[in-house]
């Protein structure tokens, strides 16, 4: 196919023996040879001698054709050959979080049917190539946390069925190529953070109707005005604009609206609401259809000829009536300071007793525009503890150094840190809504008189027109999808042994028993997945995000009181993809995962929120721990939920080691235990909710095993 490769082919069968291996897995072997450093032994079983690449650790072929080569996660060290542009039948490259580097090769874009390309994690350099137009039909392109440079070339609007574009953390500077939001109508991840990127954002990105979570343009250097069309993006997409060069009033449009100032700061050209740097003229309501315009200089549409006619009018006012208004404005100015400083003092006398109930009874303040529904639209003038441990005020929490820990739908999380060394985790909820403080405050400190080792605590809130703020305990060890997969540009962690898994198990277990039954409503978690279970010190796991959905849908103003409709949303892709699931191979790859696949099969249904829906959702958190894959699998051209497959895996009697985590093969001494535990997955994800046991029932259950270190 390509000269060098031909070259390559000839050099490399004088010294290895002739063999009837294809040519799809010699170009593989070039790929071993370009690996300088393989320290999981990941390519061990990639040998010569075999007829084709089909049985090799990360290749998966249909027709003895590779279609699919993913090798994430192994510490390669090493570069791309150009051989890979020999497998023409690829359709999926995942080598994310690795140690490869250089430049991609441009014949790496002749695979015309690649769909998705993800290199993530890893120190590849030099620019994008304009062959990657060719991939037309490429639906996920992920470069994060390389070093590429130079801009994005103009050839990738060509991919229009790109689904996910994450090129965030590298190097890539210039401007988006002209019909950038035009060309990606299906996109629904856009992720640009920690570039160089410049000029002014693309007046089309409101096309972007598919996006979800956040669009992120933020630590760039984009320029110039805030697009009005920014606002026709969905309103549950969270634009993060920080850190900027943008200027200008912020528009007030769409999904740009009752946003806190937190998605603008950085930027300090930019003004208006919700920032409180009002816009030139603003201060006087002057100049409201040119605000950036001086008053000499705004643009005139009357003739020359007219302006000894405007002269005469305004010469018109005689001294004396020019001094009885300026008199009358001071006048009007001090009634309606009067007026405030009354107010003030009236309903923002706020004394500094730490006691938050009286803090909550005192200290309510107003807007004037809202002065008139002043029992529900109010304001804490300060932080409100849920714990009498809480010593901080919300003085001291801005001034704080604040890191983003994540990002969703409902929000982001910020790692804190006070000036006197404590740290804490603060979840911005949103800045919509003012109707609904008090079923709010109800909520809020119900969540927060929980108090259990395996249960995240709230410890305080805050409540404003223009933020809502959640502030947690900070859990340093990251959460349970970290670490049983790592996550972008992290160095390989060491996994996560049998008796570590068994302490995380009960630990969940015992966390939700105490939801469930000592709780005083008896709640229902309803979003339990690894994500949200937080690993405190020596691996003690702390359920998180409890009650989150019902809180943000009353900070946001929503009527909806249950976290029903949310689930059905994001259930409704499970379902669509559980009914192509028609046949099942040897051959799994782990995919990404999704929150979907926790969730009970009723919660497509209409119902009211039960215990065993949490239920549902730790069997399938056991059965990761046990497998060590996420909760759906690539088998082919399809997918499969990880529920399915070990059941698939019991039908056809599979040997436990076929199940089992690699990482725990060494552990085999366990066997019993890691049986006993799978039962109780399997009990536990039972498709009829009467059958699932009870968490107590699951609990006892798993005490009856030994204990980490017994």
């Amino acid at each position: 196919m390509l000269p060098s490769l031909l070259i390559f082919f000839t050099l490399l069968s004088n010294y290895i023996p002739v063999n009837t291996l294809n040519d799809e897995g010699f170009a593989l072997l070039t790929f071993k040879q370009s690996v300088h450093e393989d320290p999981t032994g990941s390519l061990t079983n990639w040998n010569s001698s075999d007829e084709d690449a089909c049985s090799w650790n990360g290749v998966t072929c249909k027709e003895l054709k590779v279609v699919s080569l993913s090798i994430p996660r192994k510490n390669l060290y090493g570069s791309l050959p150009s051989s890979l542009g020999f497998l023409s039948s690829l359709r999926h490259l995942n080598l994310r979080s690795n140690r490869l580097h250089g430049s991609l090769p441009t014949q790496l874009f002749e695979l015309q049917g690649l769909q998705s390309l993800v290199l993530y994690g890893n120190s590849f350099d030099g620019s994008v190539p304009d062959e990657i137009g060719r991939l037309k039909l490429l639906q996920t392109l992920d470069l994060s946390e390389n070093l590429f440079t130079g801009s994005l070339p103009s050839s990738l609007l060509q991919c229009n069925r790109l689904r996910t574009l994450d090129v965030s953390r590298n190097n890539f500077s210039g401007a988006l190529p002209d019909g950038f939001g035009s060309a990606f109508v299906s996109l629904e991840k856009l992720d640009l953070a920690f570039n160089h990127f410049n000029g002014s954002i693309p007046s089309d990105v409101g096309n972007l109707s598919s996006l979800q979570g956040t669009a992120d343009f933020s630590h760039n250097h984009f320029s110039g005005l805030i697009p009005s069309a920014l606002g026709d993006l969905p309103e549950k997409v969270y634009i993060d604009l920080t850190f900027n060069n943008l200027s200008g009033p912020i528009p007030q449009t769409g999904a740009l609206m009752n946003r806190g100032p937190t998605a603008f700061i950085g930027n300090v050209g930019l003004c208006g609401p919700p920032l409180k740097d009002l816009c030139r003229g603003d201060e006087l309501g002057l100049n409201a259809s040119y605000p950036f315009i001086p008053s000499n200089n705004r643009p005139d549409d009357d003739s020359d000829g007219d302006s000894e006619t405007k002269q005469k009018s305004s010469s018109g006012l005689s001294k004396t009536a020019v001094v009885a208004i300026v008199l009358c404005d001071v006048i009007g100015i001090c009634l309606v300071g009067l007026l405030f400083t009354y107010c003030y003092s009236k309903f923002c006398a706020c004394n500094r007793d730490k006691d938050s109930k009286k803090r909550t009874a005192e200290c309510l303040c107003f807007r004037r525009e809202e002065s008139e529904t002043l029992s529900e639209n109010v304001e804490h003038c300060d932080i409100v503890a849920l714990d009498a441990q809480v010593a901080f005020n919300l003085e001291e929490l801005l001034k704080a150094s604040a890191f983003v820990l994540g990002k969703s739908g409902i929000g982001i999380v910020y790692k804190v840190v006070l000036e006197n060394g404590l740290t804490l985790a603060v979840r911005r909820l949103g800045e919509g809504g003012s109707q609904r403080f008090k079923e709010f405050q109800t909520e809020v400190e119900a969540i927060g008189k929980l108090r259990h080792p395996n249960i995240a605590s709230l410890r305080a809130y805050y409540w404003s027109v223009d933020e809502k703020l959640l502030i947690y305990d900070y859990v340093p060890n990251g959460n349970l999808a970290t670490a049983l997969h790592g996550k972008p540009g992290m160095l390989s962690v060491p996994p996560l042994t049998w008796s570590e898994r068994l302490k995380v198990a009960k630990g969940i277990a015992t966390g939700l028993v105490h939801l469930h039954e000592f709780s005083p409503k008896k709640y229902v978690h309803g979003d339990l997945k690894p994500s949200n279970i937080l690993m405190g010190q020596d691996m003690e796991p702390k359920i998180s995000d409890f009650g989150l959905a019902r809180l943000a849908n009353i900070a946001g103003g929503s009527s909806s009181p249950t976290v029903q409709s949310n689930r059905i949303i994001q259930t409704e892709e499970r379902q669509q993809q559980q009914h192509h699931h028609k046949s099942i191979s040897s051959e799994f790859t782990a995919h990404s995962s999704s929150g979907s696949y926790y969730q009970a099969p009723e919660t497509l249904k209409t119902v009211k929120p039960s215990q065993k829906w949490d239920v549902y959702s730790y069997g399938v958190i056991l059965l990761e721990l046990i497998a060590g894959r996420s909760p759906v699998l690539d088998v082919g051209t399809s997918e499969i939920d990880l529920v399915r497959w070990i059941q698939v895996c019991i039908e056809e009697k599979k040997p436990l080691c076929d199940v089992l985590d690699p990482c725990l093969a060494p552990e085999v001494d366990k066997e019993d235990e890691i049986v006993a535990v799978l039962k109780v997955a399997i009990s536990c994800v039972n498709s009829s909710p009467e059958k699932r046991p009870t968490m107590r029932h699951v609990s006892d259950t798993l005490d009856r095993l030994p204990m980490a270190g017994d």
